[in-house]
């Protein structure tokens, strides 16, 4: 039974199964190499004094379940603003990339009655939840054991918006701490499975080949909260979109485009 997402050996990272998406047992969930990268970005150099304020994840193919290596470099420096790139590779093969705007940080005196948007009910008074198709999914994945979910409005079983609580239900890599960012890109790519509007029962694919998270905080605590709705269009093309929470408050903003199919 794997205690970690991801194993390192050496300087490649091996997926275990709690990284599997929900579409093929040969293929990662977008949330588990999203956080690897998200993990690359803030970790590169010089940035412990900098915060990453937005993350543009591009999943340029299905991303194996194999070892993968991490590339990361500069595409713009800076001492306030900068850019981050980093790469996810199996073998010669470009899988997944991520782009990332890193802002310097600083210690600033704000005006005390700034609007302060409250979270929603938090993840206590959530029911768990397990998408509908749950049951054809005959194996331990990242959307059924590598996290957990409470929804506070909403569900997996019935189309439409939703609010769900998520946390990581084991380290990102094994052997570390996760980090809070790491924890918010884990999560941010449930919008669009936990607001459906289409499904695969119904026989559509609804696959994000992006994701961006724009933040001015990270949150604090295990549990990141989607206030999420889906928008889907004839022309095979939608947009997820959810406010993101922690229990303190609102920290930022998710989207993602969608690849709308039939499959049967």
């Amino acid at each position: 039974m794997a205690d970690a997402i991801f194993v390192r050996d050496g300087e490649r990272f091996v997926p275990t199964e709690l990284a599997r998406g929900p579409w093929s047992p040969d293929a990662q969930h977008g949330g588990a190499p999203g956080a690897l990268l998200a993990r690359a970005v803030e970790r590169f150099e010089g940035g412990a004094a900098m915060f990453v304020s937005r993350l543009t994840i591009e999943l340029l193919r299905p991303v194996p379940i194999a070892p993968l290596e991490l590339r990361t470099r500069f595409a713009r420096p800076g001492r306030k603003v900068q850019l981050v790139e980093a790469s996810l590779f199996n073998a010669d093969a470009e899988v997944a990339r991520c782009t990332a705007l890193r802002i310097r940080r600083t210690q600033l005196q704000l005006p005390p009655d700034l609007l302060r948007i409250a979270p929603p009910p938090g993840p206590s008074t959530g029911l768990a939840g397990q998408p509908p198709w749950a049951a054809q999914v005959g194996y331990r994945a990242f959307h059924n054991a590598g996290v957990e979910h409470r929804f506070v409005a909403g569900n997996f079983e019935e189309p439409g918006g939703a609010t769900d609580w998520i946390r990581l239900r084991a380290p990102l890599v094994e052997g570390e701490e996760t980090s809070p960012l790491s924890r918010v890109a884990a999560a941010a790519d449930f919008g669009n499975g936990v607001s459906w509007v289409v499904s695969r029962d119904q026989g559509y694919s609804f696959i994000n080949p992006d994701l961006t998270v724009y933040l001015h905080r990270y949150p604090v605590g295990e549990w990141v909260c989607l206030d999420a709705v889906t928008h889907v269009q004839p022309h095979g093309v939608g947009l997820a979109e959810s406010a993101l929470f922690d229990e303190q408050g609102l920290i930022g903003r998710a989207v993602q485009s969608l690849l709308l199919d039939r499959v049967v």
